[in-house]
């Protein structure tokens, strides 16, 4: 067999990189949609930035409300799922205070440099953007406190799984923390792809965890929080 081309090389990084590392989850191009601007992907994650990062999104994602539902302690080690532009990490970065550290992981390349470069614009010094996997967060066993998914459980195929993986990688007396759209909320992803709070926690009980719902006071969207 002839070795192959400089194009077949090439077509096989795409796609390796492709696989790795997909785009924006669907949830949030159907929040963009929402507010009635364009659900393609962005030119550039800048682009993203612009719309998932709008300070007007706190009134409904309300991130100081749930970072202080999450009970961290400063010196703690917060890992971000799914974090895409960061807009989470200033809340988790204050949380965990100076000695503590903040993984904020995405699969979208883009992304991370883009989080890479807004953090070290703003000084968060104790915040680590990582490119990851869609199957596998890439923790190493016991090394995180607690552990952030908002918007991006349900976009996930084999979350029993993934839930076994994250619970490995929580040290003792920590806790998984799942944001994401209620069934009947008017805004989010399409209606086939949403999980009610009650999968959720059926699936992380499956995966070992104790489950319950907290801070229910929040539009459109539930948290339930996992403990091994």
């Amino acid at each position: 067999m002839s070795a192959p081309n400089a194009t077949t090389r090439l077509l096989s990084l795409v796609l390796l990189a492709s696989a790795s590392c997909a785009g924006p989850p669907r949830d949030e191009r159907e929040d963009m949609k929402h507010r009635g601007e364009d659900q393609r992907h962005p030119t550039s994650a800048e682009g993203w930035a612009a719309a998932l990062d709008d300070p007007a999104r706190d009134d409904r994602r309300r991130p100081a409300e749930v970072v202080a539902a999450m009970a961290i302690r400063e010196g703690m080690v917060v890992a971000d799922v799914g974090a895409g532009t960061g807009y989470f990490e200033p809340h988790l970065s204050r949380a965990v205070g100076a000695s503590g550290r903040v993984l904020a992981l995405d699969v979208e390349p883009a992304l991370v440099r883009h989080m890479r470069r807004r953090f070290e614009a703003a000084g968060l010094a104790n915040v680590e953007a990582r490119c990851v996997a869609s199957d596998d967060p890439g923790l190493a066993v016991g090394s995180v406190d607690r552990v952030l998914i908002v918007d991006t459980w349900h976009h996930m195929e084999d979350r029993v799984r993934y839930a076994r993986r994250l619970r490995e990688a929580l040290a003792p007396a920590g806790q998984l923390v799942i944001v994401d759209y209620l069934v009947d909320a008017e805004r989010g992803p399409p209606a086939e792809l949403r999980v009610s709070p009650e999968a959720v926690m059926t699936e992380l009980r499956a995966a070992g965890f104790a489950a319950r719902v907290v801070l229910e006071a929040l539009p459109d969207q539930f948290v339930v929080v996992g403990e091994p």
